[in-house]
């Protein structure tokens, strides 16, 4: 056992003073079953059809990132004689979830990283390139490289862009240097972030931690950065030296009612300073300084740690598209029904995962549930059927609040919770969610890709 692993045993050993189930009960009921029962609650399990359904539709799936693997390995199996193509140049895969572990110290790199040959079914065509041009009205599109390619179905599962330019001053390159961190987009960014939250940790100062306007991928991961940097400091006996603040946008830390209830006592509670209504708008990283758009006017604040989140948006194919809902509150997303994840204009055309418009579900936990749903929907589409499966907003964070300990914090497009686990309250940190997001569910995200749960 390395270093960093007894760090974290030891951090978990420290949880388990609190009430609640002991290390043997979890370990005991997960072998029984309890994980696979909590999965089928949390729509991680879903029968499929009973016998592959006869077509020889053309179906094009556009992103080979977790839904769109996910999509492909299920239309694959159930559906018989269809022609299945699959539209993405990325040879990696990355376990985007894991991303905050890494930036964090709590992972290396190379358990994010994999390769997406390893989950395109066989019977799927893969064209390695990217979607320049939708045209719904033709059921094609057209590549980068200028190939058109038509479709009888559609299936849009890209995920979502981030874009840095829409913060002053930002950009990739300066990730990991001059203080800047994001935990976003790529496992090699969340190497540097760690190398500049390290420093941090070590050498104390003003942390400042941001989030943008807008949807964006996993809206718990900025709160998590902040929080496990905060845990390492009090691990290393530096939080003394630290003034930490977090700028949200709006007036609230997290959509769940219950979620934000608590965070915005704990963060106060850990001398972690909110500053509300605080969207960042530009960065001077020679001056190490930060401008933030508020009430008020234009705020400039110093900083030696900055975790920048740029805003985010679907790909600019995507949002330029007809595809795109035209209005707020989804203007730009994927325009689907909520529910059905059908298109609400072209009835051939499904989405899963981040693209999708929809209040809640920029997570890998969402795509777990919208995966069968747009699928089941499809095939039924296929066979001139009514849809039947209905996505009910279910998403899922693994809240980190510090080494060892994490809420699961789970609810659905009313922002009620539904806890998989009766055994774990979702209002409480405990040591299980922390287990769980650290040792179990990447197993569970591989076992999605091949569609087996």
């Amino acid at each position: 056992m390395n270093h960093k692993d007894k760090q974290i045993q030891s951090a978990v050993q420290r949880a388990l003073g609190d009430k609640g189930l002991s290390r043997r009960d979890f370990l005991r009921l997960s072998g029984g079953g309890a994980l696979l029962a909590g999965a089928a609650t949390s729509g991680l399990l879903y029968p499929g059809t009973a016998r592959a359904v006869s077509t020889n539709a053309r179906i094009v799936i556009v992103g080979a990132g977790a839904a769109g693997l996910s999509c492909a390995t299920r239309l694959n199996r159930e559906l018989e004689g269809a022609q299945i193509t699959l539209i993405d140049r990325r040879e990696d895969h990355y376990y985007q979830p894991g991303l905050t572990l890494v930036a964090t110290g709590v992972w290396n790199t190379a358990k994010t990283l994999d390769s997406n040959r390893r989950y395109v079914p066989s019977g799927v065509n893969w064209i390695h390139d990217m979607v320049a041009e939708y045209d719904p009205d033709n059921n094609r599109v057209i590549t980068d490289d200028g190939r058109t390619v038509e479709y009888d179905y559609l299936m849009v599962t890209t995920g979502l862009q981030v874009n840095y330019d829409q913060v002053e001053g930002m950009s990739e390159e300066l990730i990991g240097q001059r203080g800047v961190g994001c935990v976003y987009d790529k496992p090699e960014l969340a190497e540097r972030t760690w190398r500049a939250v390290d420093e941090f940790v070590d050498n104390g100062g003003v942390g400042l931690f941001t989030r943008p306007r807008g949807d964006i991928k996993c809206a718990g991961a900025p709160l998590k950065v902040t929080m496990l940097t905060e845990s390492r400091m009090k691990e290393r006996g530096t939080r003394d030296k630290a003034e930490m603040h977090y700028l949200p946008p709006g007036a609230s830390l997290f959509s769940q009612p219950d979620a934000d209830d608590f965070l915005s006592k704990n963060f106060p509670e850990r001398g972690i300073q909110i500053h509300w209504d605080h969207p960042l708008t530009a960065i001077d990283p020679d001056a190490k300084t930060a401008t933030f758009d508020t009430p008020l006017g234009d705020e400039t604040l110093d900083y030696d740690f900055i975790h920048v989140v740029p805003p985010m948006s679907a790909p600019d194919s995507l949002r330029e598209s007809e595809l795109a809902a035209q209005e707020a509150p989804f203007k730009g997303w994927l325009e689907v029904d909520r529910h059905t994840l059908q298109h609400n204009r072209y009835a051939n055309v499904f989405g899963a995962g981040d693209i999708n418009g929809v209040p809640i579900g920029k997570t890998a936990a969402s795509v777990k549930s919208q995966v069968p749903v747009a699928v089941e929907n499809m095939i039924q589409a296929i066979q001139g059927r009514e849809n039947s499966a209905s996505y009910d907003g279910y998403t899922s964070c693994p809240l980190i609040t510090e080494l060892g300990k994490a809420i699961l914090v789970e609810f659905d497009y009313d922002l009620k919770m539904k806890p998989s686990f009766p055994v774990i309250s979702p209002y409480e940190e405990h040591w299980v969610p922390w287990v769980m997001k650290d040792r179990l569910l990447l197993a569970a995200y591989r076992a999605m890709l091949r569609g087996r749960i």
